[in-house]
């Protein structure tokens, strides 16, 4: 019998490792319990939150009402197209695991998202990316369940409005769709991504361009500069690498020779946070329980006992700081809840 259990620590379910509690949890692993989770809101008139791998939220406080928990498993094949297979690929699963049974099928399209934490749930809301690729480039449809009319719902990569690290699902759809399964094309014939940061310099360490060989490029270089989260609680990025107008680029390089940005069109530079965050001078600092980590500034840690406030509040001096010195605004990519 599928129970949903009272006052559960969510300190598990969040890889910050903040300590706070749901008022209910639903771990479901199939629609028919997720339809029951949400009935029993409905029934209680209580508020629904959903959380996945919990690698991109911050908990400032206790969650009132119900914490539904989606983790759906399986990876289907749908069709098998002339230059790639399409997979129907649950919420739940694990997403490192999913880019690992690609590469190991020798299938290409997400073997430059390695190492990112979470479930594949989350990779459309997010449209989680790494090393020139991003989860839109691969993505053909979303499942999901209406909360409001308990109806399954589908949404086609145009749909999902995707933009950098955005999507439909943080806008007008947060809070209101539950997503079941995303549907993921990959390539029989990978064309490989490598201009991006020192990629093709880490691969070449390993031999042969290939998609096993990327992937294992990609995991040391995450791996180099972002700490684990069951060693120190993070989660990846806390912001968004800023996008400036090339007339801001230009007057940013001209003061900072080193900097490193992405032209992105015509008039648009991307700024990489992390360097930003650097020069207000915050890389490795520590205040009380959290603080910037020391090899890489765009990931806030919690070094053992921080709360979510503290951190927030760690997060807002970071943005203040960066907004005084440079004129830019730092957006997080982390969910504040």
């Amino acid at each position: 019998m599928f129970v949903i259990k009272k006052d559960i620590s969510l300190k598990p379910f969040n890889t910050f490792g903040i300590e706070a509690k749901a008022e209910y949890f639903a771990r479901a692993n199939t629609i028919e319990k997720i339809l029951y989770s949400i009935n029993f809101a409905s029934y209680n008139k209580l508020p629904i939150l959903i959380i996945g791998g919990g690698s991109n939220i911050l908990l400032t406080r206790n969650i009132e009402g119900v914490v539904v928990n989606p983790t759906i498993q399986g990876i289907q094949l749908q069709r098998d197209k002339p230059d790639s297979y399409i997979f129907r690929v649950g919420a739940g699963v694990v997403w490192d695991k999913f880019v690992e049974f690609a590469v190991q099928n020798n299938l290409g399209g997400v073997e430059n998202l390695s190492h990112i934490p979470g479930c594949v749930g989350a990779a459309p809301i997010q449209n989680i990316g790494a090393y020139g690729v991003e989860a839109k480039d691969t993505i053909v449809k979303v499942e999901g369940i209406d909360i409001a009319s308990r109806k399954t719902v589908e949404f086609t990569n145009a749909d999902c409005k995707f933009g950098y690290r955005d999507s439909v699902f943080k806008n007008e759809l947060k809070g209101k769709v539950i997503i079941t399964y995303v549907w993921i094309e990959l390539s029989k014939k990978p064309q490989f991504v490598l201009d991006y940061g020192n990629l093709v310099d880490e691969v070449k360490k390993y031999g042969d361009t290939n998609l096993q060989n990327i992937r294992k490029a990609v995991i040391a270089i995450r791996s180099s500069k972002l700490p684990d989260p069951v060693e120190i609680g993070n989660a990846g990025s806390f912001f968004k690498n800023p996008v400036v107008s090339a007339s801001k680029y230009e007057s940013l390089a001209a003061e900072y020779p080193d900097i490193r940005g992405f032209h992105i069109s015509d008039d648009e530079y991307k700024v990489p946070a992390g360097w930003l965050i650097e020069k207000a001078g915050w890389k490795g600092k520590r205040l009380g329980n959290c603080g910037v980590h020391d090899k890489q500034a765009l990931v806030l840690v919690n070094f053992g006992g921080a709360s979510g406030i503290e951190i927030h509040e760690l997060a807002q001096k970071i943005q203040q700081s960066v907004k005084e010195k440079f004129g830019i605004h730092l957006e997080p990519e982390v969910n504040v809840l």
